[in-house]
């Protein structure tokens, strides 16, 4: 099963400081067809001017990643964690009980583009948690990097759910596949370039559900910079 989630059918809202694109329901963009895909509840795309971003505000009981494709996202949060994420970071923050938190762009000039993930944890009432770490371009490039995972190693953040998130920067020409176990399903979020995927075509912003195959052949036209989830 492959079902396309083009760039352009995503929900979008414009606050001015903000411009973001809702893969599933969000906020006021509603559409009971897209409410995620397993456990995977929310990928914004956000776009963040300089000096502006979320005020202090709370969530719970969801498994929080952000993802930076250009510029600086500063994090502070009631755990009395702060931090810069910048391309290549990965930042996972485990709400549990409860957790409250903002996020800003730390530049005063240039805007920052992310993306915002949530999953649904594999259980209630946990114990807020954070954890940030940075992946670099060569261990991303042409493979699927595991950044993310129930079971992590090798570095990988741990996320309170039978699921692991890949990074790839892809260049053209380059093929990677990959082998699903059996009762597993996946999405792929392009966030640039280009790709065709079990012969479906992408482009940036696009995402593809994936559900049932044998093999996942992920091919770049163009350089390509793509999450990989794959999920009980």
């Amino acid at each position: 099963m492959l079902q396309l989630r083009p760039s352009e059918a995503r929900g979008h809202a414009n606050f001015g400081w903000l411009v973001s694109r809702h893969s599933f329901s969000f906020g006021h963009y509603h559409d009971p067809a897209h409410m995620g895909f397993g456990p995977l509840r929310v990928i914004n795309e956000d776009r963040v001017a300089p000096a502006a971003g979320f005020d202090t505000h709370g969530h719970a009981d969801m498994e929080i990643i952000s993802y930076v494709l250009d510029g600086a996202l500063e994090h502070k949060d009631s755990l009395g964690t702060g931090s810069v994420i910048r391309p290549g970071d990965v930042q996972r923050m485990s709400a549990g009980t409860g957790v409250r938190h903002s996020e800003f762009n730390a530049s005063k000039t240039d805007p920052v583009h992310f993306l915002q993930i949530w999953m649904i944890p594999e259980s209630k009432s946990l114990e807020p948690s954070y954890e940030q770490r940075h992946f670099t371009n060569e261990e991303r490039r042409n493979q699927l990097r595991l950044v993310a995972s129930g079971t992590p190693g090798d570095r990988a953040l741990k996320i309170h759910q039978d699921a692991d998130i890949h990074a790839s920067l892809l260049d053209a020409g380059q093929v990677l596949t990959f082998a699903p176990r059996a009762g597993r399903r996946q999405w792929l979020q392009l966030a640039s370039g280009e790709l065709v995927v079990n012969g479906e075509q992408l482009r940036r912003g696009d995402g593809l559900a994936m559900a049932d195959e044998a093999e996942v052949r992920i091919e770049a036209l163009d350089a390509s910079e793509f999450l990989l989830f794959d999920m009980a």
